[in-house]
């Protein structure tokens, strides 16, 4: 008997190092490894797995999310949820449990000698007892045993696969199903305010916005950020990012005034947009279907920047899959802003600012560590032309 499993970890360290010491048990065989459930759903159609080995905080969809959505299909695959966060009850090894997870367990330190030791044992346990509840997943979810138990399941088709695709992979909306393309005259009309920055970022994104974040100083201009994240994450990461950075980062509640020296990150699974009251700016947070597979969504964001702020914004894309935020950043650039890529060299993923740039979104690409000083010299510009006017009348 060989168990025949997949890993979905955003950790490139958790991707090289599970397989090798899974593979110890001659009973084990890693078939592949994803970076998050979406690549693995695509994965799905090559080989399917016995076993699926999942984080819970991952970019595009946590694994409670992927969780729940695999055992509503015809025919689930066992999941065995392997996270940081599950330790003394935690709420997530709860819900993991309540949600149909075979097993549900610590993830180790795999920077610790004491990791093979401790750790092999107990996770290639999980996967075998994970096994052994191929065909019974149903039963241990009362709500989904009685919902599919008309349902016949057909071995050796694609219907199984297909119906996986289907509920996990939600359909790649654009940010019309949140609010309608601006008109570039409309917006290009807009009057001078002062200037608002709004940031956009996904895999590699918590590391690069806190570096970003560090350099600004105490009077930046205010700023907007959508970094995709898990809903409830976003609060610990906005905090943390306050601790660290000069200026003031708070999880942006709807109403939130846009201010000099304050950052708002969007919270987790919902939209945030841009609106504008005179020369003020505030978020609107808004429910709503995923936009290019993301809630929040950075072209949710760039499109209400673009339609409310127009050449008062400026815009920065960072590192981060997929093409989130190119379409929006386009509008951003027909309406006037100025914006700012990530390069490919420091960024995690090439994936948002390259396509931006190919999208012919972008001003200008810079380094990392360059991105800070550019962003507050063009808004020192902008606030001054802003100032002018407002002299003048």
């Amino acid at each position: 008997m060989i168990i025949k499993v997949l890993i979905i970890d955003d950790s490139s360290l958790v991707r090289q190092t599970l397989p090798q010491v899974l593979e110890t048990d001659p009973e084990i065989r890693v078939i592949g490894t994803a970076t998050d459930p979406i690549v693995a759903v695509h994965m799905l159609q090559n080989e399917r797995p016995d076993v699926i080995i999942s984080d819970i905080e991952m970019a595009r969809m946590d694994g409670l999310t992927f969780l729940r959505k695999m055992n509503e299909t015809i025919d689930p695959i066992p999941i065995v949820i392997c996270s940081s966060l599950v330790k003394n009850n935690s709420p997530e090894e709860l819900k993991a449990y309540d949600l149909g997870a075979c097993e549900v367990i610590l993830k180790p330190s795999f920077q610790t000698k004491q990791f093979l030791e401790e750790s092999r044992i107990r996770l290639c346990d999980a996967v075998k007892s994970a096994y052994s509840c191929t065909g019974k997943i149903k039963q241990l979810i009362p709500s989904q045993a009685v919902a599919h138990s008309s349902v016949q399941k057909k071995e050796g088709s694609n219907l199984a696969q297909n119906d996986i695709q289907r509920r996990i992979i939600e359909p790649k909306h654009t940010a019309d199903v949140i609010m309608k393309k601006p008109d570039t005259q409309i917006a290009n009309s807009l009057g001078l305010s002062e200037p608002v920055v709004v940031v956009g970022a996904s895999t590699g994104g918590t590391e690069a916005l806190k570096d970003f974040l560090g350099a600004l100083p105490e009077d930046c201009p205010g700023m907007v950020v959508v970094q995709h994240m898990p809903e409830h994450f976003t609060q610990a990461f906005a905090e943390r990012l306050d601790r660290l950075s000069k200026v003031t980062v708070k999880e942006a509640s709807n109403g939130d005034v846009v201010k000099t020296g304050t950052v708002l990150i969007a919270p987790g699974n919902s939209h945030l947009l841009l609106k504008r009251e005179g020369n003020s700016y505030f978020v609107e947070i808004k429910n709503g279907p995923l936009v290019t597979r993301h809630r929040p969504s950075v072209d949710v964001l760039f499109r209400s920047a673009a339609r409310y702020a127009g050449k008062n914004a400026i815009g920065v894309i960072m590192t981060g899959m997929g093409d989130d935020g190119s379409h929006g950043m386009k509008e951003m650039h027909d309406a006037g802003a100025y914006n700012i890529a990530q390069d490919e060299k420091t960024s995690i993923v090439w994936g948002m600012p390259g396509e931006a740039v190919k999208a012919g979104a972008v001003d200008k690409v810079l380094p990392l560590e360059k991105i800070a000083e550019e962003v507050c010299t063009k808004a020192k510009i902008m606030q001054m032309n802003f100032n002018h006017i407002k002299t003048c009348y």
